[in-house]
């Protein structure tokens, strides 16, 4: 079974799985790894494709698991519920949409619930993921640094999470004693490969995901650098945990009293970290200093997009009326006062920040 759309986690069975036996029927020899599927594991982890478990079985199993197949799993789901609810759980911790999963499992009646309950989920069998790595739902067509990173920079997440469980002050106060780092600045060639990746793979912060328009290729990229009229913008994050390298970015379409922006992307690695917020806030401030009246952002409303349309919401956007045709932009007016910016934030035309 095959759906658009790419897989940037999939989430494995233990028993007859990954493993090549049941691991309470084991025994004091648990069984070892299943060498076609542990060489699956390190083909799609290179390729910056995060891996989980889901398994009905104590944490014991997760652990041995780790162990014996040389893999660090970015999450696992131990226990007797459903496999349906482990997912979505594991989605949740992950901060990626249901939909941009998929599930292996050597059980039929397993892969029947998670395919009846979650529709948007890549359903396999262990045959089926033994020959995955040539699909193209597991082929970017870039693999970037912050692609192999991908792991790494998630267990970077997973402690940044904890260290806020247990801080005692507000979110903008932990960001800030996390020397949280929010850079903006003009795209140059090095960054064109991100930037397609970006605009491939961002979901729930992607302005044109469903608009009509140009194939986000790196070309198209490398073309508006040299525009007279287009600005391309990336934005990195760094703190104390990690540094997670570009993640997100922009096209800024330029005219004298009304600045369009046709592309806004951000990794959801980003989300809660006030990185969409700075970058909005930068844009409206950067449109008006430039005499402009009025910033448009057009973007389409489905169910994947809802953190991105809620953000646009919280710094000033009116949303599109009534749909016609076309849809319409979120729109701002550029009237003071206009939001401030972070401290934490380094941006064109920001004190600290490169000129404009």
């Amino acid at each position: 079974m095959t759906r658009e759309g790419p897989v940037k986690c999939v989430v494995w069975d233990i028993d007859n799985t990954l493993l090549t036996g049941t691991y309470l029927e084991s025994g004091d020899q648990p069984p070892g790894a299943d060498p076609a599927l542990t060489a699956v594991l390190a083909e799609l982890g290179e390729r910056g494709i995060l891996h989980a478990l889901a398994s009905k079985n104590p944490p014991e199993a997760a652990e041995h698991t780790a162990r014996v197949t040389g893999w660090r799993f970015a999450a696992a789901e131990c226990g007797w519920g459903s496999k349906s609810g482990a997912l979505a759980r594991i989605a949740a911790a992950l901060g990626i949409a249901v939909d941009a999963l998929a599930f292996v499992d050597d059980d039929p009646y397993e892969r029947a619930e998670v395919g009846l309950a979650l529709p948007g989920v890549l359903v396999l069998s262990p045959e089926d993921a033994a020959e995955a790595a040539g699909w193209p739902e597991f082929s970017p067509p870039v693999i970037t640094p912050e692609a192999r990173r991908r792991g790494e920079m998630y267990a970077e997440r997973r402690r940044r999470q904890a260290a806020e469980r247990s801080f005692g002050g507000t979110r903008e106060e932990f960001l800030a004693s996390a020397g949280t780092q929010v850079g903006i600045a003009a795209a140059t060639a090095a960054d064109v490969p991100r930037l397609e990746e970006l605009a491939v793979r961002t979901r729930q912060f992607n302005s044109a995901a469903g608009l009509p328009g140009p194939a986000m290729s790196q070309d198209w990229f490398r073309g508006l650098l040299s525009a007279p009229d287009r600005d391309v913008v990336t934005v990195r994050l760094r703190d104390a945990f990690g540094d997670d390298g570009v993640v997100g970015g922009c096209v800024i379409a330029r005219d004298a009293g009304t600045w369009t922006v046709p592309l806004l992307m951000m990794s959801c690695r980003a989300m809660g970290r006030g990185v969409i917020d700075a970058l909005l806030a930068w844009l409206i401030r950067h449109a008006a200093r430039a005499g402009a009246r009025r910033l448009l952002i057009p973007c389409v409303a489905n169910s994947r997009n809802v953190p991105l349309r809620l953000a646009l919401a919280a710094a000033g956007f009116r949303a599109p009326g009534p749909a016609g045709p076309a849809p319409g932009p979120y729109e701002r007016d550029l009237g003071p006062p206009l939001p401030a910016l972070p401290r934490r934030v380094s941006a064109p035309g920001e004190p600290g920040g490169d000129a404009a």
